[in-house]
């Protein structure tokens, strides 16, 4: 049997000073530039749905989808002062313990939405279409809902 000798720790060569695992903003944006697995290395692998990299059209959606529910969160509150009337009522529900409770939970609520429906968007709902896709109806959805309420709001003055 042979012995195992021990290394000392003077043989092995200097490290850099700066470690290069650490974090900060030029690692987000070189990770999302040079992301390395866009689609899978083998067939097999085709029904894992998690990838490192998402389509930029994902990211268009989502941050889409965000500012249009701010928007409708803002004209909910102006028709609201106007006279209309809550049609949701888990909204409703919210509306009425104060102004901070209801736009808190209106954009967690839409943000927790994305955040699922990106993180699942290559798999198949029914095994019939990408989740993606409801991505994009959300978020024509909302160019609908805040063009209503543009058009309500106009039609009020």
């Amino acid at each position: 049997m042979q012995e195992v000798s021990e290394v000392s720790i003077n043989s092995c060569p200097l490290r850099a000073v700066t470690d290069r695992r650490t974090f900060s903003w030029r690692t987000v944006f070189f990770g999302f530039m040079r992301s390395r697995r866009h689609t899978h290395r083998r067939e097999v692998d085709d029904d894992v749905i998690f990838l490192d990299w998402h389509h930029p059209w994902l990211f268009f959606l989502a941050t889409g989808t965000m500012l249009l529910s701010c928007a409708d969160a803002f004209l909910t509150l102006q028709l609201l002062n106007g006279g209309m009337v809550e049609a949701n009522p888990v909204m409703r529900a919210a509306m009425s313990q104060s102004t901070l409770v209801f736009t808190s939970t209106k954009l967690a609520l839409t943000a927790f939405g994305i955040l699922v429906l990106v993180y699942l968007a290559k798999s198949h709902f029914l095994n019939r279409f990408r989740t993606g896709l409801l991505l994009t109806v959300m978020f024509s959805g909302y160019c609908c809902l805040v063009c209503y309420e543009l058009v309500n709001l106009f039609a009020m003055m």
